[in-house]
């Protein structure tokens, strides 16, 4: 990094403190929306009689589970859906999204992604990730069909008429799949108002269709949930608050919820078994948190963008931009950057801070991707992490924050690694051409 690039500590508090002055208001709304979300999981306590006993641990088959139960009661009360499926036991969000895929769809059935490809971790699951004969949706007969976004990165919009013309064009289609969040693309996230539109648009059309949501980063961004016949997500993010070890949820209409539980355990058993071994309190607890801690997330994501925008780095969302969901893009346009942005998010983390992330084929990646997670729950990504996969335009995807003191901390020792967006490197020319299309 030449001179003309590097930061003094000065700069970078002044950069900061004027940051925090110009997203005051930000700050202001995104407490507002916390505190509206809070309210909603007391209510949903409340009227549920969460108590003490509802923490007690299952072993074994698990039946009779009351605080399974209660959790699951509240989660459809919380999301305003009328079943839910909330275990500790879903390894990760691509193990829930699978459960639900491969709950709903039957050979011959075509899976209809309407914001474009999903996230990298899905292509091996549905088939489209080249690997044959391992068990994938392609693999049992079921056919696969995208249609893109419209309107570019900044507008980028489900093609509703789009959608609707191929439900009645194809019927083999049974699951009209929805990303909310950008995933390794550069493009806006979805509000739950777009989603639910979507929705009720489909049914209108085809009431044999499900629509399932990827939910992931956006849970409790915004005043309501998406409506669909599958929301779906992970406990180390958002919902779970910081609180949950491992976990996710599925959540919805009876039937979708059914069929989904049928393939996490077995047809006919269900939700009715399934030992919690004592992870129901913090479960509870991360529910209870997440609106709060959904909020330090956002704060960090504004903060970054604005840091980053003022060393002339291309950020998406911009810093003064309303958010539904806490990924914070920062185009590098340099290996080397990206590398380093990713390092000074570690080297500012509470967790393994004296570690230094590389590049790895990590499994169900195509590209090498470098993370960094100095994180009290192996890969959270409500607490503060970055990452990013080694292709152009080297786009690092920060994400968390447990708290807003930390997360500040964190973006401040990677701007210190990164420095400005020199005048002569790759980030200047590349900056004259649109950014996008990194899938």
């Amino acid at each position: 990094m030449t001179n003309e690039t590097r930061l003094t500590p000065a700069e970078l508090e002044e950069i900061s403190g004027r940051a925090e002055r110009d997203l005051t208001e930000l700050f202001r709304d995104i407490d507002r929306i916390a505190l509206r979300n809070t309210a909603r999981i007391l209510d949903a306590f409340r009227e549920e009689k969460v108590s003490d006993s509802c923490f007690a641990g299952t072993t074994g088959y698990g039946y009779d589970d009351r605080g399974r139960e209660i959790l699951d009661a509240v989660w459809s009360r919380v999301f305003g859906t009328s079943l839910s499926l909330v275990r500790h036991n879903f390894v990760n969000g691509t193990h829930a999204l699978s459960t639900a895929l491969f709950g709903l769809l039957r050979p011959g059935d075509t899976l209809l992604s309407v914001t474009g490809k999903p996230y990298d971790t899905l292509d091996q699951v549905i088939g489209i990730g080249g690997a044959k004969g391992d068990g994938s949706l392609a693999d049992f007969g079921v056919k696969y069909s995208q249609i893109e976004m419209t309107g570019g990165i900044a507008g980028g919009r489900i093609d509703i008429p789009a959608v609707l013309e191929k439900l009645e064009a194809d019927h083999s289609v049974k699951v009209v799949f929805v990303q909310r969040s950008k995933g390794y693309m550069n493009r806006r996230t979805l509000t739950p108002g777009e989603i639910t539109g979507l929705t009720r648009a489909v049914r209108e059309r085809r009431r044999d269709v499900y629509v399932v949501v990827d939910n992931c980063y956006g849970e409790f961004t915004c005043d309501t949930e998406p409506e669909a016949d599958l929301i779906v997500g992970s406990l180390i993010k958002n919902p779970g608050g910081g609180m949950a070890l491992t976990g996710g949820y599925i959540t919805g209409t009876p039937r979708a919820v059914e069929l989904a539980s049928y393939r996490l355990t077995t047809v006919g058993t269900g939700r009715e078994v399934g030992a919690t071994l004592g992870q129901n309190r913090n479960m509870f607890m991360g529910l209870f948190y997440a609106p709060h801690t959904t909020a330090q997330a956002l704060k960090t994501a504004h903060f970054a963008a604005y840091v980053f925008d003022r060393l002339g780095y291309e950020t998406f969302p911009s810093w003064d931009q309303p958010r539904a969901d806490i990924i914070q893009t920062v185009v590098t346009h340099s290996r080397e950057k990206l590398c380093a942005l990713c390092g000074g998010i570690q080297s500012g983390s509470p967790v393994d801070s004296y570690v230094e992330p590389t590049p790895w084929g990590m499994p169900g990646y195509s590209d090498e991707v470098i993370m960094a997670a100095g994180c009290f729950v192996q890969g959270a990504s409500v607490e503060l992490s970055a990452d990013g996969p080694l292709r152009e335009p080297y786009t690092a995807f920060m994400q968390g924050g447990l708290t807003f003191e930390s997360g500040r901390y964190g973006v401040l020792a990677a701007a210190a690694r990164v420095g400005r967006a020199g005048i002569g490197d790759a980030a200047a020319e590349a900056a004259r051409t649109p950014a996008g299309g990194n899938n």
